[in-house]
């Protein structure tokens, strides 16, 4: 491991708060202010978090949470992204003075330097303002200052030259740097990791409930409930095959966006029929057996899946359907191999997903290429062994202590 600064410090809408957590960036900034405070790491991670919780909290002896926007929060309960414009421009103007006083002047007069990540389109003012902020004084040396893309959502808003100047500029997949690219942004690579625990995957009484309990073949989809996800694909492959398997088995997790309405009706109008499932019991082995019980083709979970739960759900599906017609990285597919799953992706920001080695990959939104890879992981079981097994060697190369390496020898080393 490469020597990393003795102070990081993240900056993020998202973050470990149920109140914050909408996707990928929440589960990126968790895991990646967790693996740098395990390091040694003195780290912050600066989040629109709950209003409701304390605004500055100690999660390990090297890890601090500071809630932030909280008075505005308090005014938009509906997450962090209600009231987003409101809270951006908070963020903009009090986040800066706050880290470089109370963060990299303390560090600087130790000889210390400070990591600085900034995270999407919301912090990118936020970055500029803390350039500045840091010039003024004379602090600037002192850091090194990283704004990430995880999308390319409110790409249309950031001033890019002024970011590219204040900034070094990274993103999470080469389908991203692309996207970049195309803007005349220059970006390094540094991919997205996972908790080593994730390695260990489900709990041998919880594999055994759901692989007792739950119809084969069985294929599950968690995804926001989005036309980019690849429902439609996955909703008119799945009647392909029910066609052919009845017992067959369908199980989603989405949202509360609207197009889940949309996905349900064609469902319908292909004859599935459609269970919603609202589980009040919270303890994994419950959970997975309400769904169990479930005796229709396509069973809807509209409410909160544990994580050792949906774990296992990963490992005892014939598939996931992690295929996303448009995907920045595809952080679901990479836990899916680490449980010990065979995942279903798009071809956009999966780097680590190879074709009939580690994963099933999707070229199409053409519901016949994928009803035909599923046919084939039905109709030979050695297939899914193996690409099992070679997912799961992936998914240790995508650890977080060794993207943190990844971190120190593109970024660190070339501040």
């Amino acid at each position: 491991m490469l020597p990393l600064p003795q102070s990081a410090v993240l900056l993020s809408f998202e973050g470990p708060d149920p109140y914050s957590t909408v996707g990928g960036l929440g589960t990126r900034v968790t895991g990646l202010s967790a693996a740098l405070a395990q390091a040694g790491v003195d780290t912050t991670l600066v989040f629109v978090g709950d209003p409701a919780r304390p605004p500055v909290e100690r999660a390990s002896p090297t890890l601090e949470y500071r809630r932030w926007c909280q008075w505005i929060s308090a005014y938009h309960p509906d997450g962090v992204y209600d009231g987003e414009l409101g809270k951006r421009d908070d963020y903009a103007v009090s986040v800066p003075p706050f880290v470089a006083e109370t963060i990299v002047e303390p560090a600087s007069r130790h000889g210390g330097r400070v990591m600085i990540i900034a995270e999407d389109w919301q912090t990118a003012p936020c970055a500029v303002a803390l350039d500045a902020a840091l010039r003024k004084r004379n602090l600037r040396d002192r850091t090194i200052l990283v704004w990430n893309a995880n999308n390319t959502y409110g790409f249309d808003a950031i001033d890019w030259d002024a970011l590219s100047r204040a900034a070094r500029i990274t993103t999470v997949s080469r389908y991203m740097k692309f996207e970049l690219q195309a803007r005349g942004v220059e970006s390094l690579v540094v991919p997205n990791g996972i908790p080593a625990r994730l390695l260990e995957g489900p709990s041998n009484e919880l594999v055994r409930v759901a692989a007792k309990g739950l119809r084969r073949p069985l294929f599950v989809k968690v995804a926001r409930f989005e036309e980019d996800k690849g429902w439609m694909p996955v909703i008119e492959a799945f009647a392909a095959l029910h066609a052919r398997h009845a017992e067959a088995m369908l199980v989603v997790r989405g949202g509360r966006e609207p197009y889940g309405e949309t996905i349900f009706e064609r469902a319908n109008e292909l004859g599935l029929g459609v269970d919603a499932l609202t589980i009040d019991a919270r303890e994994p082995c419950d959970v997975i057996e309400a769904i169990a019980a479930v005796r229709g083709p396509v069973v809807n979970v509209r409410s909160f899946i544990p994580q050792p739960a949906l774990v296992a759900l990963y490992r005892v599906a014939d598939a996931v359907l992690a295929n996303s017609v448009r995907e920045p990285f595809g952080l679901v597919g990479l836990e899916v191999m680490a449980a010990g799953g065979v995942a279903v992706t798009g071809s956009t920001g999966e780097d680590y997903a190879a074709p009939f080695d580690n994963a099933i990959v999707c070229d199409t939104a053409d519901p016949r290429e994928l009803s035909a890879y599923l046919e084939q992981l039905i109709a030979d079981p050695d297939l899914g062994r193996r690409l099992r097994d070679a997912a799961a060697a992936t998914a240790s190369r995508y650890v977080w202590e060794r993207v943190l390496e990844v971190l120190g020898r593109k970024v660190i080393m070339l501040r």
